[in-house]
């Protein structure tokens, strides 16, 4: 069923998505989609197939809504543009009420206290933070830093792990600020066990390549 829905809205995602340079393009959906039906398949309980594929896939077009708009745009304003993707579809309003939640709430991360228990939602969010770890997530982080012009490294700007992040604040002061303010936090806050496990493995591979970043950077190898 999942996939019946894909096919009917595939073009009208592409073509939202098309012209992304920032590491939210339609193969980070897709990988996002995959990884939250491979949670979704060992979580099972009460989560849904058709509602976490679906919210995965659609999650991030309050993106692009921001790189046209060149501000700030939360996932709640995106609504309205998935409300009409879906409305092809013969998806009863129920699931398409879940899905705009999932996607709402997908950015409500745990360690700002104001976390969602809904299982659907918290696989959609552990789907997208898991891309933004391991070998795809250091080059995601540089194409999005590349996209918005932001420095590999400002060795002005103390690096500062207590940083409290938010979605809202803007950029960073550089892409490897980034790894220390959001993406070395992402698997301490994943929400379900397959997740963690996940999340742990490709975290070390990020620290060691930013070990590997500040040797070359220092001059030291």
């Amino acid at each position: 069923m999942l996939e019946k829905y894909l096919k009917q809205i595939e073009s009208k995602v592409d073509e939202i998505f098309s012209e992304d340079h920032s590491g939210h393009d339609i193969s980070h959906l897709k990988r996002v989609m995959n990884i939250a039906i491979n949670l979704q398949n060992q979580i099972k309980g009460e989560s849904d197939k058709i509602i976490v594929g679906l919210a995965a896939y659609l999650h991030d077009v309050h993106r692009i809504m921001h790189n046209k708009l060149g501000r700030f745009v939360s996932p709640k304003e995106s609504l309205p543009t998935i409300r009409e993707i879906l409305s092809i579809t013969d998806l009863s309003s129920k699931v398409i009420n879940e899905i705009c939640f999932c996607i709402e709430h997908h950015e409500n991360y745990n360690w700002n206290g104001n976390n969602v228990t809904n299982i659907n939602a918290l696989i959609v969010q552990d789907a997208d933070n898991l891309d933004a770890l391991g070998a795809i997530g250091i080059g995601r982080t540089f194409t999005y830093g590349g996209a918005f012009n932001v420095k590999m490294y400002d060795e002005s700007v103390p690096l500062d792990p207590e940083y409290q992040f938010s979605e809202n604040k803007g950029l960073d002061p550089s892409t490897i600020h980034h790894f220390y303010r959001k993406l070395f936090k992402l698997a301490d806050n994943m929400n379900t066990a397959p997740a963690k496990e996940l999340a742990k493995k490709r975290t070390q591979f990020i620290k060691d390549f930013v070990d590997e970043f500040f040797a070359e950077w220092n001059g030291e190898k």
